[in-house]
């Protein structure tokens, strides 16, 4: 431990310690791994859906309007916990908020599993979707306490390729499953594995985690700050005699979703929003129908089809490594933009030459698609919103993001499998490549990128400006 003393006299001692790099430490970096293992499950519990719909579909005699609805069932759970999820992250904290929403991927996993029918599927569902809607905010909210400026993106950018590895993990898993004889059931194995995990990720999060002390400064607790930094960094920092506590503070409100939309904030939250559903409703209108899209290109062998698909993931680890090396070089903004073009040349690819071209072409096709979304907006989207805002309202604004990504994942969801039994897979490829061009243009046209950015010293900085000296610190 670090036996110098450091006196903590306001909350943006805390944030300076925090930004500048100087705590990190062996385990401030396990946290932070611990952290990202919410995103791989939600990953999982995402995705494991979509291994088994081919069967899920004949076990229940699904049509393609009800299997829209099903699958989307769980966009609309994290809907609801986004938009609850990200106020209570100020609110109560990151890290109650963490142990909660594990629990709801373990019961909700098990049941969902075990469902005798479609409707306590859509129920569990929904339960495991609320979970993953208060996971994202706190995790991506943590993390971007826990790190300093110069790693705070791609340390934030690294839930992409948890979320890869996830993904590639579920298909792993379910094809021994499959050559072992399950059937019809293959899909009750793919979402009760989820249970295991996050087990797991729970209890290390019991053992190993504490509180953000960037949250706890900016509530005012300054004591409680100073002994995580202790704990957690081994540096001795002390709260001075002469602090002034109750100055530092900010109460969290259900009005904070208004300051996102005030003239400071509005073009970062528009821009994050856009991102953020663009990139969720492309992705969850093919990345979650892999199986089915293999089906269309490799044929009826489902056993391919899921090979198939843990290779076209393997191209989004490929893409989100390619994005957390890069990021700090190229920012969030241009990042995005460049895997918007990435999507759009996959699609148009496939939506217009699809027919004409040989089978590994058209896989090469979709395997951009993936490397270029997991290298760019996939990974912005969420890291947009976690990064844009100070640690008062990050919660919120963060909330506020996933909550438009998962108005994004219910569309992308739910009109996939109608447009596609409609249209077939090339019209509907070809349909779908106008959603990455609208984020393409918002990208392009709002120019805000947080890389590299102390949004909270920009906020000390304004604040400074327009409150008398001595008077009480708030957000403007």
């Amino acid at each position: 431990m670090d036996n110098t003393p450091m006196l903590i006299r306001t909350k943006h001692d805390v944030f300076d310690l925090i930004n500048s790099g100087r705590t990190i430490s062996r385990r401030g970096w396990l946290i932070v791994l611990i952290a990202l293992g919410g995103t791989f499950i939600d990953a999982y519990d995402f995705t494991s859906l979509g291994i088994g719909a081919v069967q899920l579909k004949t076990q229940f005699q699904l049509s393609a309007v009800q299997l829209g609805g099903l699958t989307s069932s769980m966009a609309v759970g994290a809907l609801v916990g986004a938009l609850c999820g990200g106020y209570y992250v100020d609110k109560i904290g990151r890290l109650k908020t963490f142990l909660l929403d594990l629990v709801f991927f373990i019961v909700s996993a098990v049941f969902a599993a075990l469902a005798p029918n479609l409707v306590w599927l859509l129920i569990f569902r929904f339960l495991m979707g609320v979970g993953v809607g208060l996971d994202f905010p706190v995790a991506l909210s943590f993390v971007a306490e826990f790190t300093a400026i110069n790693r705070k993106g791609r340390s934030v950018n690294l839930w992409q390729v948890m979320w890869y590895l996830a993904a590639t993990l579920g298909f792993l898993v379910i094809i021994p499953i499959y050559f072992a004889g399950a059937g019809n059931n293959l899909w009750r194995f793919a979402v009760g594995f989820g249970a295991i995990p996050a087990t797991i990720v729970l209890a290390l999060r019991y053992m190993y985690m504490d509180e953000s002390p960037m949250w706890a400064a900016s509530t005012g607790d300054l004591k409680d700050a100073a002994r995580i930094l202790r704990t957690t960094y081994g540096i001795n920092a002390e709260v001075a005699p002469d602090a002034d506590i109750t100055a530092q503070s900010h109460t969290p409100s259900i009005k904070d979703y208004g300051l996102l939309f005030t003239q400071r904030y509005r073009p970062r939250t528009i821009l994050a929003a856009a991102i953020g559903m663009t990139q969720s409703m492309e992705y969850f209108a093919v990345g979650f129908y892999l199986p089915t899209v293999s089906l269309l290109i490799f044929g009826k062998n489902l056993a391919v089809a899921l090979i198939g698909s843990a290779i076209f993931n393997a191209f989004g680890i490929l893409g989100g490594f390619l994005n957390v090396a890069f990021t700090q070089r190229l920012g969030l903004r241009r990042l995005a933009m460049i895997g918007y073009t990435g999507v759009i040349v996959a699609l148009v690819c496939i939506g217009v030459f699809g027919g004409l071209i040989p089978v590994y072409l058209a896989a090469l096709l979709v395997a951009l698609f993936i490397a270029a979304h997991s290298f760019g907006q996939g990974a912005v989207g969420m890291t947009m919103g976690a990064m844009s805002y100070p640690t008062a309202i990050r919660g919120t604004g963060s909330g506020f993001t996933q909550a438009c990504i998962r108005v994004g994942s219910i569309l992308g969801f739910y009109f996939f499998p109608v447009v596609l039994a409609a249209l077939g897979l090339d019209h509907t490829l070809l349909l779908l490549a106008i959603v990455p061009l609208v984020g393409f243009l918002f990208t392009y046209f709002i120019k805000w990128d947080p890389t590299g950015r102390d949004i909270d010293a920009e906020e000390a900085e304004l604040t400074a400006q327009v409150v008398p000296l001595g008077g009480a610190v708030s957000l403007p």
